[in-house]
């Protein structure tokens, strides 16, 4: 079975996957959403989940933020090395969230406006703040803040999967967990059943 796995520093990854992905995904790529209790637990499992993880044909996502990291190079480079631990680090690709998930819905306030029903968003979208998220301090305070306290962190995620545009540039972070996604798609569709 062809199947991405995503190993998840929390819940609200998952929820926002669980949307997202049936959107990206051809329908003959399975996944599979692993959350842990935030990231110390995901780095202290990560490298025994996958090395213990029985599908050989799997290919592992692991999803982070950065929050106040302060090199997101330097937090890649650890989970590589966790990674690699597992025997299977050819088969494993790191994202971090820059800062925090939330600066992929900043990105896209068009997707806000309509997951939560907060009008006006869509306009602040040009706005310099809103332009390049991932350099926001607290992404996740600002969007509560933006939302008038609508945004929850996990049903906030589950309907702002159903909206993100999957072509949204504005949060680099984004952009390459979507493109990391279909590199890793592009890979199992290779392997011959």
């Amino acid at each position: 079975m062809r199947e991405l796995v995503f190993l998840l520093e929390e819940r609200s990854a998952v929820a926002l996957l669980e949307t997202l992905l049936p959107r990206l995904l051809q329908e003959n790529i399975f996944f599979r959403l692993i959350p842990f209790e935030g990231k110390q637990d995901l780095q202290k499992q990560l490298a025994r989940k996958i090395r213990g993880y029985a599908n050989p044909r799997a290919r592992f996502i692991v999803v982070q933020d950065q929050d106040s990291f302060l090199d997101c190079r330097v937090l890649k480079a650890n989970l590589l090395g966790l990674c690699a631990q597992s025997g299977r680090g050819s088969e494993c690709l790191v994202r971090i969230a820059c800062k925090e998930l939330e600066a992929y819905y900043l990105a896209d306030l068009s997707a806000v406006e309509q997951a939560l029903e907060v009008k006006g968003l869509a306009a602040k979208q040009l706005t310099e703040k809103f332009r390049m998220p991932d350099r926001l301090g607290s992404p996740s305070r600002e969007l509560k803040t933006l939302t008038h306290d609508r945004y929850e962190k996990v049903a906030g995620s589950r309907k702002l999967g159903q909206y993100l545009s999957i072509d949204n540039e504005r949060s680099p972070s984004f952009r390459n967990l979507i493109y990391g996604i279909r590199r890793m798609e592009s890979e199992l569709l290779s392997i011959a059943i």
